[in-house]
C-alpha cells in the first residue's frame, strides 16, 4: 500500500461523485487515514464513514482561516500528524467577462485560491515539525488554456493563481522536506458539471481529446495518490496534466 499509516486531509471531499471523495476513497484503499473537510451541508462525517473505520469528517469552510485552523487541530488531535493535504475545494461559474460581478469574482477566488492558501497555512506548521509532507493543489486545464471549457474567466484566474501559489510554496518549503505540486484536470464528469453541458457540447469536446473520452473522478484521484506517495519523492513544483491530451504542451 502506497500510503500505509499516512494521514491525509482532503478539502471539499464530501461530494460522493466528486474528485475529493474519489481521492479519499483511493487514499484509504492505499492505507491512509483520511480526514475529509467540507461544509456542514455537505455532511463530511457521513462521507468519511463510507470509507470504513478509522477516518474522520470535519466541518470547515476554507474561506475562513479560523475554521481551517480548527479543522487541522481536530485532525492532529485524532491522529497526531498530517502527511498529506489535498487542496481540492473549489467552485466554478460559467459566465463571460462582462457578466462577472465583484461578488462573483470574490466568491470564486475566495474558495479556490484563498482557500488553498488558508489550508496550506494551517497544515504547514505540522509538516515543518515533521520535516516532511506532501501538498497537492487541484488547479485546472482552464488555467493553462484560458478557459473555454466550462468555468468563466474568473475561474481561470483563480486556478492560475493556484499554480503560482503552489510553485512558490514548493520553492519555499522544499528545504524542509515538504513537497507541493499541482494537478490540472481537464473536463471531468462530476456533480459540478453534471447537467451543465448539453450532449452535443460534450460530444464536441470529446472530439478534441486524443483519448476520446471525458475524464472520470478516479483519473484525478490516481494522480493525487501518486503525488502524495513516495513514488513522487523527487517531484516538487510540478504541474501534472490529467486531461486525456486535451492540452498538449
Amino acid at each position: 500500500m502506497l500510503l500505509r499509516d499516512k494521514v491525509a486531509v482532503i478539502t471539499g471531499g464530501a461530494g460522493l461523485n466528486g474528485l475529493g471523495f474519489a481521492t479519499a476513497r483511493q487514499m484509504a484503499a492505499h492505507g491512509a487515514r483520511v480526514v475529509i473537510v467540507d461544509l456542514e451541508r455537505a455532511d463530511p462525517a457521513s462521507a468519511a464513514s463510507r470509507l470504513g473505520d478509522g477516518h474522520l469528517g470535519v466541518v470547515g469552510d476554507v474561506t475562513d482561516k479560523a475554521a481551517c485552523d480548527a479543522a487541522i487541530e481536530q485532525a492532529l488531535k485524532a491522529y497526531g500528524r498530517i502527511d498529506v493535504l489535498v487542496n481540492n475545494a473549489g467552485i466554478t461559474q460559467p459566465v463571460k467577462t462582462l457578466e462577472i460581478t465583484r461578488a462573483d469574482y470574490d466568491r470564486i477566488l475566495d474558495v479556490s485560491l484563498r482557500g488553498t492558501l488558508h489550508m496550506s497555512q494551517s497544515v504547514l506548521p505540522a509538516m515543518r515539525r515533521q520535516q516532511a509532507g506532501s501538498i497537492v493543489c487541484i488547479s485546472s486545464v482552464s488555467a493553462q488554456r484560458g478557459g473555454g471549457i466550462f468555468g468563466g474567466p474568473h475561474y481561470s484566474a483563480a486556478k492560475a493563481g493556484v499554480l503560482g501559489l503552489a510553485r512558490a510554496m514548493a520553492r519555499e518549503f522544499g528545504i524542509e522536506g515538504i513537497r507541493v505540486n499541482c494537478i490540472t484536470p481537464g473536463l471531468i464528469e462530476t456533480d459540478i458539471t453534471q447537467g451543465k453541458l448539453s450532449p452535443e457540447r460534450k460530444d464536441a469536446i470529446t472530439e478534441t481529446i486524443p483519448l476520446n473520452r471525458l475524464g472520470r473522478a478516479d483519473d484525478v484521484a490516481g494522480a493525487c495518490v501518486f503525488l502524495a506517495s513516495d513514488l513522487s519523492v523527487y517531484c516538487t513544483g510540478i504541474t501534472l496534466d490529467v486531461n486525456g491530451g486535451m492540452l498538449i504542451h
